[in-house]
């Protein structure tokens, strides 16, 4: 699609599609100048700049988190902390089964121990008491 299509179908004017390429939101069109061309991936990036925006993330944080190659650290609550990878941000993944499964997964690791009454001897190393020898 060239710069016009994108342009109707995103409803961003001209001048913000050019501003983000220039700052990094979204990638150069492939082609020439005069025969720039845009696709999906450049669809997904205005969508995705657009998300984060509405979140409240100003240009210079929503460049940063695009940036991060290891993910983003969201914390969640005091000592849980959410690594969201950067091409999920702003994604538009149904989050429901997500959910689904950090509840399942929190509801395991955050459960307290059953084995509590077995002697330390019985337990995985890594669960058994620390000795120390002062």
């Amino acid at each position: 699609m060239n710069i016009r299509d994108l342009i109707s179908r995103t409803g961003l004017p001209e001048r913000q599609v050019r501003y983000l390429i220039a700052e990094g939101f979204m990638p150069a069109p492939r082609g020439g100048r005069a025969n720039a061309e845009y696709g999906d991936d450049h669809l997904t990036a205005i969508e995705r700049y657009r998300r984060l925006h509405d979140l409240g993330f100003p240009p210079a944080a929503i460049k940063l988190l695009l940036q991060s190659t290891e993910g983003v650290p969201f914390q969640v609550a005091p000592g849980v902390t959410l690594v969201v990878a950067p091409d999920k941000l702003g994604s538009g993944e149904p989050v429901g089964p997500l959910m689904e499964r950090l509840k399942i997964l929190l509801t395991d690791l955050l459960k307290e121990s059953d084995h509590a009454d077995r002697p330390a001897a019985s337990l995985p190393l890594a669960s058994r008491p620390v000795e120390r020898h002062d």
